[in-house]
């Protein structure tokens, strides 16, 4: 028998699976990133002059309060409903139906007013809408 204390062995590090793995990561990003080239959208921006903006699109500015109350190009509508907002559309456009229309509602505006407001430039035949919003205020420090 053999009581002598062994040596203990030098911990090895065996540096192959590591390699395994970073080339299996390195393989993986090489395809990857060549794909990514060839999935790009090519797309060519239009050129515009500044002297095709001297005549902006004269807008139509439709209000909505709270109450359900309408103003178009701030004149406030007098006939309630869909109907009076029609004709005050209407008188707005002037016959050029391509004028955007923008929609300033109240934040505590009911929701049909503001599809009153839609109907009505439906009827119409205003078919460019945008509503109009303002920033939110970060509170004060």
């Amino acid at each position: 028998m053999n009581f002598r204390p062994r040596r203990p062995e030098e911990p090895e590090i065996n540096l192959i699976p590591f390699i395994d793995v970073l080339l299996v990561v390195l393989i993986f990003l090489m395809l990857s990133t060549t794909y990514s080239r060839f999935t790009e959208l090519k797309v060519t921006l239009p050129v515009a002059d500044a002297n095709q903006l001297d005549n902006p699109p004269r807008e139509i500015l439709v209000a909505v309060s709270a109450e359900g109350r309408y103003s178009v190009n701030r004149q406030l509508v007098g006939q309630p409903g869909v109907e009076g907002l029609t004709a005050a559309l209407s008188n707005a456009a002037q016959g050029d139906f391509k004028r955007p229309l923008i929609i300033s509602a109240d934040a505590m505006a009911a929701h049909q007013s503001v599809i009153n407001v839609m109907d009505a430039a439906r009827r119409v035949g205003l078919s460019q809408l945008t509503f109009a919003a303002q920033n939110s205020r970060s509170p004060a420090r």
